[in-house]
């Protein structure tokens, strides 16, 4: 085998030539162009924090300029988790979408299942069950609840409060117990589809979840009396990563970041979906703008979650959980079977014993999917981190055109050098979990 190098005009990239062709290869290099070249004072320090750190909230790199203890200038560096789910979705029928987009933010992957869904069907021009609207608000909540909770606990175990971290994780696993039973997965459930829901809440579900509402709000005030108490908590939370209002709107921040300077934007209120607009419950704000604000924030939207779900559970009326449109629903028969997929017995023995024409029809809507009108929407929804939003187009095809996501960790990210710099190092690690970023969705 011979070979040749070819540099050409960049240090840090070569390639050569092969017998199976022409090889890339790119080394790094970049820090001193890119970090380097501004290190003027000799008490100046540039370090690292992340990707490989347990306070970044995932693959998170942070690059810090330091002056003694004091952050002078902080740089986000994000993409080491990319998936590609969002162009992946172009390759796939509609439905198969609510499988990748379920694993973007996987800490609250019921509303990435509901904004996609409600996204195809304003497209279809189609109104999902009366029940269905219910059990997904009912599913959306109990994910809010265990998504503030990791973020506490997150939070906690990188402050040093690692009873918070434990306790935190506890809780959350009685929230995935929930759906588990519900939908039968912990996490990325694919459980909300097109027109609906995969199957209806099995026997037993609903007296699960209220023996859950009568046992949480003990739970939750045990972390007031844990943590909001705590001086050396307050301490670390209390004028910290401040982010006014003003610089929330600049940026772009929504969710409790910008509820907690006072402003009560919550898009369940300002802009209702799934009849959210016909429950009791309130948009809680502070107004200190700073992490303390943001824990706060949090804490008491849990307790309002549990109203949202314990309303949900009274308003639960007998019905479909599917369109009725068997061009669209799939499953086709919405009733749990042995395969665990949705296909009943007495389906299965009708599309394979009974009607050839019903075989057909359930093979290509599994195998081609639906058509979907051409066009493009945008539906946002409120999830834990805030507005989470699906720009989805269509060509008329059974798969996507494009489908883009307004993932709030990403957008909330931006505010990390206007909260951290002139401020300590270590309250970087608590502006960051305020922040509650998850990067599956950051780099999706």
């Amino acid at each position: 085998m011979t070979a040749t190098t070819s540099t050409g005009q960049d240090p840090y990239a070569g390639s050569r030539e092969t017998t199976e062709g022409r090889v890339y290869t790119v080394t790094g290099g970049d820090w001193d162009q890119t970090f380097g070249s501004d290190l003027t004072g000799e008490e100046r320090l540039v370090v690292n924090m992340g990707p490989q750190h347990p306070s970044t909230h995932g693959v998170l790199r942070l690059v810090l300029d330091l002056e003694g203890e004091t952050v002078t200038k902080a740089r986000v560096v994000i993409g080491y988790l990319h998936t590609g789910i969002e162009k992946n979705t172009e390759y796939r029928t509609w439905t198969q979408g609510t499988t990748f987009v379920t694993r973007m933010d996987y800490l609250s992957p019921l509303f990435n299942e509901a904004g996609y869904c409600m996204a195809v069907e304003k497209l279809l021009g189609i109104e999902v069950p009366q029940r269905a609207q219910t059990i997904r608000v009912l599913v959306m909540e109990i994910n809010r609840i265990a998504s503030h909770l990791v973020c506490l606990a997150t939070g906690g175990m990188e402050l040093g409060a690692l009873t918070g971290m434990t306790n935190g994780f506890r809780e959350r696993e009685m929230c995935l117990d929930l759906l588990e039973e519900i939908t039968g997965l912990r996490m990325n459930h694919a459980y909300i589809r097109p027109g609906g829901v995969a199957q209806d809440l099995p026997p037993g579900a609903e007296q699960s979840i209220r023996e859950w509402l009568r046992v949480m709000p003990g739970q939750l005030a045990g972390y007031h009396q844990m943590l909001t108490a705590q001086p050396i908590w307050q301490r670390r939370l209390k004028d910290v990563g401040y982010l006014d209002v003003s610089g929330c709107l600049a940026l772009g921040v929504t969710g409790p970041p910008l509820r907690a300077t006072g402003l009560a934007w919550d898009l369940r209120k300002i802009e209702p979906y799934l009849g959210y607009e016909t429950y009791d419950f309130e948009v809680p704000t502070a107004d200190t703008s700073d992490a303390w604000g943001r824990f706060l924030v949090r804490m008491a939207e849990m307790h309002e979650s549990l109203r949202i779900v314990e309303q949900a559970l009274d308003r639960l009326e007998p019905g479909p959980v599917m369109v009725e449109d068997r061009k669209i629903a799939w499953p086709a028969q919405l009733s749990l079977g042995a395969d665990g997929m949705g296909n009943s017995l007495d389906h299965v023995r009708h599309i394979m014993g009974t009607s050839m024409e019903a075989l057909i029809h359930h093979f290509k809507l599994v195998t081609e999917g639906f058509r979907v009108p051409a066009g493009q929407v945008y539906v946002p929804v409120e999830s834990p981190r805030g507005e989470l939003g699906y720009h989805v187009v269509s060509d008329g095809s059974t798969r996507p055109w494009r489908v883009h996501v307004r993932d709030p960790s990403f957008v909330n990210l931006q505010a990390t050098a206007a909260m951290s710099e002139g401020g300590m190092i270590a309250d970087v690690i608590a502006a960051i979990a305020s922040l509650d970023p998850v990067m599956g969705g950051v780099d999706r």
